[in-house]
C-alpha cells in the first residue's frame, strides 16, 4: 500500500518532486552550479514526464520498465531536431540522468531501487559506450617545447628592464598587435575561451606587487552562455604582459570599459576579428593549430594545472564548467609528463 500513490497519480507530482529532490540534494553538495546545467536537466527530465504521462496508463516511478524506456526512445526518434538531442551521448546523459533520480527516490522513500534505466543503457552498446575514448577524442594540446616557445613569443612583446632592443623592437608592434598578443596570453596563461576575452572589463584584473611593479594574478570573468561568472587565475610571465598592456592602453587614450576593444573608441572586438587575431598570433608564432587554435590553449591551461596539483575541482571553476567535464582531461593526465 506504500506504493499505492506511485501508480495512482495522475498530475506526475511524484516526478517533478522526485526531480526537486534530486536536483536539491546535487545542489546542496555542490555537484551542480551552473545555471544552464540545471536548465538542461530541467528539460531532459520534462521531456521524460511529459512522455510518462501521454501513456495510458500513465508510466509512474515504480512501474517504468525497460519496455518503457525503449518506447520512449523510440518516440524520440519521430521527432525533428536540430540539436544533438537524439544523439547517442544525449540518449546516456538523459538515462542516466533518469537512473540517477531513481536511485535518489529510492533512498529518500527507503523504498527498493528500480533499475529499469541502468539495465536498459547495459543493454545498448551504441548508447553505453557514447562516452567512451573513441567516442570522445582526447583533448588537443600544446607540448612543453610548444608551450615554452609560444611563452618566449608572446612576452617578447613586452619591454625587458634594461633591454634597449626590446624596447625599439615594442614601439614597431601596433597596439592592435599587443592586443592580440595580450589576449592569447590570457588564453594560454588563464583558460579563458574566446567569448571570456571579448567580454574582460578594464576592471576584471586583479594586480599584487611583483618585487618593484604591479602584475595582474587573477581576472574576474562575466557569465558569458553556458560558462557562470568567475576569478581564473592569471599565469605569472601572462601577468606581465597583461599590465604592460594596461600601460600601453592607457597611454594610447583608447576609450571604452572593454579590456580589449576592436578600436580606439572603445569599440566591442567582433568574434570573427578575434578569432582572426588569435590565428594569426599562433601563426606568427609558429604553432599549427585547427579551428583558430584557441581551445588549445584553453586545454593547455587546464593540464598544465592539473600536473602542477591543482584538484579537478579547482580547474573546473577556474575554466567555468562542471568537474563532471573534466574527464578527458583525466585521460590524458593517465601518463608521466613534464610539466611547464
Amino acid at each position: 500500500m506504500s506504493s499505492l500513490s506511485l501508480f495512482s497519480e495522475p498530475s506526475g507530482e511524484s516526478h517533478q518532486a522526485a526531480f526537486a529532490s534530486w536536483l536539491a540534494a546535487q545542489q546542496e553538495n555542490g555537484a551542480l552550479r551552473q545555471p544552464s546545467s540545471i536548465a538542461v536537466y530541467r528539460d531532459m527530465w520534462g521531456s521524460f514526464t511529459a512522455w510518462c504521462l501521454g501513456q495510458s496508463p500513465a508510466v509512474t516511478l515504480a512501474s517504468l520498465d525497460k519496455g518503457d524506456l525503449s518506447a520512449f526512445q523510440q518516440a524520440r526518434f519521430g521527432m525533428k531536431s536540430d540539436d544533438l538531442s537524439l544523439s547517442p551521448r544525449y540518449a546516456l546523459r538523459l538515462l542516466r540522468l533518469i537512473d540517477r533520480v531513481l536511485r535518489h527516490h529510492a533512498k529518500t522513500h527507503d523504498t527498493a531501487v528500480n533499475t529499469a534505466a541502468a539495465d536498459w543503457i547495459a543493454t545498448q552498446p551504441e548508447i553505453r559506450y557514447a562516452d567512451s575514448a573513441r567516442a570522445d577524442p582526447l583533448p588537443e594540446f600544446l607540448s612543453v617545447s610548444e608551450a615554452r616557445h609560444l611563452i618566449v613569443f608572446l612576452s617578447s612583446a613586452r619591454p625587458r628592464p634594461g633591454a634597449a632592443g626590446d624596447r625599439h623592437a615594442q614601439a614597431a608592434l601596433s597596439w592592435q598587435a599587443l592586443r592580440n598578443r595580450t589576449a592569447v596570453a590570457l588564453q594560454l596563461g588563464a583558460g579563458l575561451t574566446p567569448g571570456d576575452v571579448r567580454l574582460l572589463r578594464l576592471d576584471a584584473p586583479t594586480s599584487q606587487m611583483a618585487g618593484r611593479r604591479d602584475r595582474p594574478w587573477k581576472v574576474a570573468v562575466p557569465g558569458n552562455g553556458n560558462s557562470p561568472a568567475r576569478e581564473a587565475p592569471v599565469a605569472p610571465w601572462a601577468g606581465e604582459l597583461l599590465q604592460h598592456w594596461l600601460k600601453v592602453r592607457a597611454e594610447t587614450l583608447i576609450a571604452g570599459e572593454f579590456l580589449f576593444p576592436a578600436t580606439r573608441t572603445g569599440k566591442p572586438w567582433s568574434k570573427e576579428a578575434q578569432y582572426v587575431a588569435a590565428k594569426q598570433v599562433l601563426q606568427d608564432a609558429g604553432i599549427e593549430a585547427a579551428g583558430g587554435g584557441s581551445f588549445l590553449l584553453r586545454h593547455t591551461f587546464a593540464l598544465r594545472q592539473l600536473r602542477r596539483g591543482a584538484t579537478l575541482d579547482q580547474v573546473a571553476r577556474w575554466l567555468g564548467v562542471e568537474p563532471e567535464a573534466m574527464g578527458k582531461y583525466q585521460r590524458v593526465l593517465t601518463g608521466p609528463a613534464e610539466v611547464v
